[in-house]
């Protein structure tokens, strides 16, 4: 069981919400509170018992008063009394092998002379309504009283158990409550009954054959389903196991270079088409190569031959429109004569003649490229051609490097592709993870199947021999049958005699010796206790001195006795297997520095795998908190604000009279 999380809300000194996180780890198995005489540490331990035990939890504070008095008294004083309290705590356990987390929230309010409480139980997130009506008997199941409030106890008032009265009661309810004689004590008590019940019921012959063949069956079928259940948890955990080392096996084949391998065939296909796209933009730039690219190398001969052909075709054209305007300038003179002065009609005649003479001499320019009119358009569109050849070079180049650059990432990442010698054994012993696996899963999934039709058939045969016991209407039972079972449950009941008996003195013999090594670990005095007796009729707690006499506890001084009472509740735990958390309120009182530091080092740090000390700042100052500090997985200080008269928890703890440092 591990305590995660309690919030007090207007309980007690505690004003609001206030919640401290009690999970720990292994290692680190303390929580550490700390808190000034008054400041409600002692109310914090009667929350946890009130949260679970209701009515029933032995509080410190409540004495003898009414429970619903109680829980008025409990509610802050500032807070609104309709409004009320509340405790939630929050807690794991292991069930079948699974992890159950349940969410306990007790709240209580009043409403004039009238009280009202509630209990809501979340189990893994979800409110269970049946367990929320019926949780004082399901929290039995989980932890009964008589054993909680072994582990939930005050320091000074656990001196009581180093009396041999005292003493004899707990650990009769904790070897029977604890150790599972009571369920010994049980089975002979149901034997019992069912004797009992057979000298009132019984069948006609028929019957009995009926349902003694299908309890036959149904036992038989029972045995099917558990075994069929410890396949399936046998697979599981087989399943577990192969998925680890499949894990491990896909790590090491990653690690040395699996993926890299995985994907060469891909990274090839890409490589192959990649060097296909660069061959192809190649061929595409070296059929530009042979077109009219080249002309660009003799680009002032080009431009040469641009003006040539230039003046070419004006000279054409020049020697073409000569005779027209020949005629034309005859013309125009002839009209502008009567219009004319002779002097303005003689420059007009000059300036027409001096143009034709322009063009005649055009005309006679020299004909080296004698291109045709075709040729000249040809010509003029090549400049054109040249421009989009480029661009189109351009593009092609462009995509040439890009696609070298692809093969060239592509041939590093080929390059680092392990052999395939090499990542071979990685190869098998991945495929056979996988292979086991899978037979596994295989195997667990008919495992599941094989599981579930028998509990199927198991509930049919239930239902079957239920409507058989319903046909048992006023018949009697024959003489040898009840006689049969009343002699089988005689015999089972001596059988469980013996085993009782022996049960109980096994546990006793452990029980002796966990006390008396803990004692010793604990005392300063070395050879002061050689022995410890516990006798089996009784339960009474017997110490052997260094004469080898009866010790009487009374001689013990009262740390001596407190540390002997915290030895008797450490080795019911060690005996248990440490699976309660230890709640430990005043956890020094009246022991000297010596015994501190051997509850400090010794006992604190391996009493269960989740203790909570409830210290003040006198118990566990600065120096054993540095002793202690390597086995605390969250520490708290209790501050009361005495003009509130209210309490709040602050993460931290601190240590000497007075100080207010947090560590």
């Amino acid at each position: 069981m591990l305590l995660r999380n309690i919030t007090l809300r207007d309980f007690g000194a505690y004003r609001g919400n206030q919640s401290l996180e009690l999970s720990t780890s292994p290692g680190r198995p303390i929580v550490l509170i700390g808190g000034m005489n008054g400041c409600g540490k002692t109310t914090l331990l009667d929350a946890l018992q009130l949260v679970l035990y209701g009515p029933r939890a032995r509080c410190s504070g409540r004495g003898n008063r009414p429970y619903e008095t109680y829980l008025r008294e409990c509610i802050n004083r500032q807070a609104d009394p309709s409004t009320g309290a509340e405790i939630e705590l929050e807690f794991s356990i292991t069930v079948d092998g699974n992890e159950r987390v349940y969410r306990v929230c007790r709240k209580w309010a009043a409403s004039g002379k009238s009280l009202h409480e509630y209990v809501n139980v979340l189990v893994n997130g979800t409110w269970d309504r049946t367990i929320s009506e019926g949780w004082a008997d399901h929290v039995e199941d989980l932890l009964p009283l008589e054993i909680g409030s072994l582990f939930f106890f005050d320091g000074e008032k656990i001196e009581s158990l180093a009396d041999p009265e005292r003493a004899s009661a707990v650990i009769e309810s904790a070897v029977h409550s604890l150790l599972g004689v009571n369920t010994v004590q049980q089975l002979r008590t149901d034997l019992l009954a069912l004797q009992r019940r057979q000298k009132l019921t019984g069948e006609e012959r028929e019957t009995v054959v009926q349902i003694r063949e299908l309890e036959s069956r149904h036992d038989a079928i029972q045995h099917e389903v558990e075994a069929a259940h410890a396949k399936v948890a046998e697979l599981r955990s087989r399943l577990d196991a192969a998925k680890v080392t499949l894990d491990n096996a896909e790590y090491s084949f990653q690690k040395d270079g699996g993926a890299l391998y995985e994907r060469r065939r891909e990274l090839e296909a890409h490589r192959k088409d990649a060097a296909k796209a660069l061959a192809a933009d190649e061929e595409a730039l070296a059929n530009l190569a042979a077109g009219p690219l080249p002309l660009l190398l003799v680009g002032d001969q080009l431009t040469a031959v641009y003006k040539q052909a230039t003046v070419e075709q004006q000279a054409d054209e020049s020697a073409q429109i000569i005779g027209v305007l020949a005629n034309r300038d005859r013309d125009i003179l002839d009209r502008l004569d009567a219009l004319l002065s002779t002097a303005d009609l003689n420059a007009f005649r000059a300036h027409l003649d001096g143009d034709r003479k322009e063009r005649e001499l055009a005309g006679s320019a020299e004909r080296i490229l004698a291109l045709s009119p075709d040729g000249y358009g040809r010509l003029a569109g090549l400049d054109q051609v040249l421009t989009h050849e480029v661009q189109r070079a351009q593009e092609l180049l462009a995509q040439a490097a890009e696609q070298a650059s692809i093969l060239a990432t592509l041939d590093r990442q080929l390059a680092g592709v392990p052999d395939e010698k090499v990542i071979a054994t990685r190869i098998a012993e991945r495929e056979q993870s996988m292979r086991a696996v899978h037979r596994l899963e295989a195997d667990l999934e008919s495992a599941l199947a094989v599981h579930a039709t028998s509990k199927g058939r198991r509930e049919a045969l239930t239902a079957e021999l239920e409507r058989a016991h319903e046909a048992r209407v006023k018949t009697l039972v024959r003489a040898e049958e009840v006689a049969r079972i009343i002699s089988y449950c005689d015999r089972q009941r001596a059988v469980l005699d013996k085993f009782g008996t022996a049960l109980l003195a096994r546990h006793i013999n452990r029980l002796e010796v966990a006390v008396l090594d803990s004692f010793t670990k604990l005392m300063r005095k070395h050879g002061l206790i050689r022995g410890l007796r516990i006798d089996t009729s009784r339960y009474q707690l017997t110490l052997i001195g260094a004469d080898g006499e009866p010790l009487d506890p009374g001689r013990l001084s009262a740390g001596e006795r407190q540390l002997l009472a915290v030895s008797l509740v450490w080795g019911l735990a060690r005996v248990a297997g440490n699976w309660l958390p230890s709640v430990i309120d005043t956890p020094l009182g009246r022991l000297d520095s010596r015994h501190r530091e051997h509850l400090v080092d010794r006992y604190f740090p391996q009493a269960s795998h989740q203790v909570l000390l409830l210290s003040t700042d006198e118990e566990i100052d600065e120096r054993l908190l540095m002793r202690l500090r390597p086995s605390l997985a969250h520490t708290y200080t209790l501050v009361h604000d005495d003009t509130t008269f209210t309490t709040s928890v602050q993460p931290g703890y601190w240590w000497g009279t007075g100080a207010s440092h947090v560590a």
